[in-house]
């Protein structure tokens, strides 16, 4: 059966019959359900360019095929010299923004809008494209001005989602419009990923594995589930199917350094053994007692209280009494019940590692100083930095929720988390750059 597709894949490559957006799906179904039809297609890609009398039609299948492997540049190259129509101006596009030049790609969405490709596939492309391009305002107005049964696809709900996302709009409606859009398509990679960023957040590894897995199957590579899910994979010792991970990216973007550091490290990991199933429970208690408090719909005045209190995580709340709450001005029954039924929904209680309080850390620097302002800055959680997942985790390792507490760690103290390397601490370093701060002693 599968003899049967690489022979059908090769076909719609080489032959001269009609080439479009079916026979695209076709060969992106091809693969996707067998990845070694990857390789057929590339083989029927370099027999096509080896042709020397290729017809501008057959130049646009070139550089569709060229796009499907990865080889944006070539793309770009062989659709700008093409057929000029519809398609062609299509996949010279999305080339374009494979290649970040987003206000390139947004060029030819229009030209191929007006050659008569799908307007509404034009829009959600350039929507997508303005949102990379930081220009998320006119990506949503372009979403509000869509109508009818578009508004019920799987890329237009997808787009809508991460476009609120962009915007810093309602998580949950985010979420919401992520698994629409999986109930519409359940291979759409970008809604996929979305939702398995969500679970791998909040600590659901299960989940998240499961959701990373079938984005990861789609076609073309999606590289944040690729490289996210073989992040997975080495804590759980599998360092094979996480060398396979980051293989896949190398496949379609062969200077991706990452991939390549990922994939030295995790080969070289392979023939290591180490039992990690408690880490790995108190990886995922970590993760949840570090969610903030902020995530939850609360009432005004408990939410109020417990910034006075400077409660910002479940984990600040597993910590404190009842008593301690009751204690603080305005905070009576009400909001401890409601405080109750927020901690219950993650298997917590109220005070269940009030024992485990210790003395504050002790500060390394002096922050008498600091502004106001500067102060919140530290206050802030460690999520605002949007550190990739393996330097995450290393944070939820360590127990590190703020950004005031990952600063008082030097360089040494995290290269001593597993699967923390120096990538992770070059990232750390530029993301406390950015704001203004850096680790100890550095």
């Amino acid at each position: 059966m599968a003899l049967g597709v690489a022979v059908d894949l090769k076909e719609i490559v080489l032959s001269n019959a009609t080439f479009g957006p079916q026979e695209i799906r076709q060969l992106i179904t091809a693969i996707r359900e067998d990845y070694s039809n990857h390789a057929v297609l590339r083989e029927a890609t370099q027999e096509l360019e080896s042709r020397e009398d290729r017809s501008p039609a057959a130049a646009a299948r070139l550089g569709v095929c060229y796009y499907l492997l990865g080889r944006y540049r070539q793309a770009v190259e062989t659709l700008s010299k093409a057929d000029g129509g519809a398609l062609s101006f299509f996949y010279l596009g999305k080339a374009q923004f494979a290649l970040e030049r987003f206000d390139a790609a947004i060029d030819a969405y229009k030209s191929a809008k007006k050659a008569g490709y799908d307007s509404d596939d034009c829009t959600l492309a350039t929507v997508e494209a303005l949102r990379y391009g930081g220009k998320s305002q006119d990506a949503l107005k372009l979403l509000d001005e869509l109508s009818g049964a578009v508004e019920q696809t799987a890329e237009y709900l997808f787009q809508r989602g991460a476009t609120v996302a962009s915007l810093n709009g309602n998580p949950r409606e985010v979420t919401a419009l992520f698994e629409r859009a999986v109930q519409v398509d359940g291979t759409h990679p970008g809604a996929l990923f979305g939702l398995a960023l969500e679970n791998d957040r909040y600590g659901n590894d299960e989940e998240a594995l499961r959701l990373y897995q079938r984005a990861a199957s789609s076609y073309p590579s999606h590289v944040g589930s690729l490289m996210n899910l073989g992040l997975l994979y080495e804590d759980r010792d599998q360092f094979e199917q996480a060398a396979q991970c980051y293989q896949r990216v190398l496949d379609a973007y062969p200077n991706n350094q990452r991939a390549r550091l990922f994939l030295r490290d995790a080969s070289a990991s392979g023939d290591m053994y180490y039992d990690e199933e408690a880490a790995k429970r108190r990886d995922r208690m970590s993760q949840v007692l570090s969610i903030p408090v902020t995530d939850f719909e609360l009432s005004v005045r408990s939410r109020n209280c417990l910034q006075k209190m400077g409660v910002r995580t479940l984990g600040d709340l597993t910590r404190i009494t009842e008593q301690e709450l009751l204690n603080s001005k305005n905070f009576g029954e009400t909001s401890l019940t409601e405080i109750r039924e927020m901690l219950a929904s993650k298997g917590l209680d109220l005070g269940q590692f009030a024992h485990e309080k210790s003395e504050p850390e002790p500060v390394h620097f002096d922050t008498s100083h600091l502004s106001p302002d500067e102060q919140a800055q530290l206050d802030r959680p460690i999520a605002d930095l949007n550190l990739s997942v393996r330097a995450r985790k290393c944070m939820v390792r360590l127990g590190l929720n703020t950004i005031g507490e990952l600063i008082r760690k030097t360089p040494d103290d995290l290269l001593e988390c597993k699967n923390f390397g120096v990538t992770s601490l070059n990232e750390v370093r530029e993301k406390l750059t950015s704001v203004g701060l850096k680790l100890r002693n550095d």
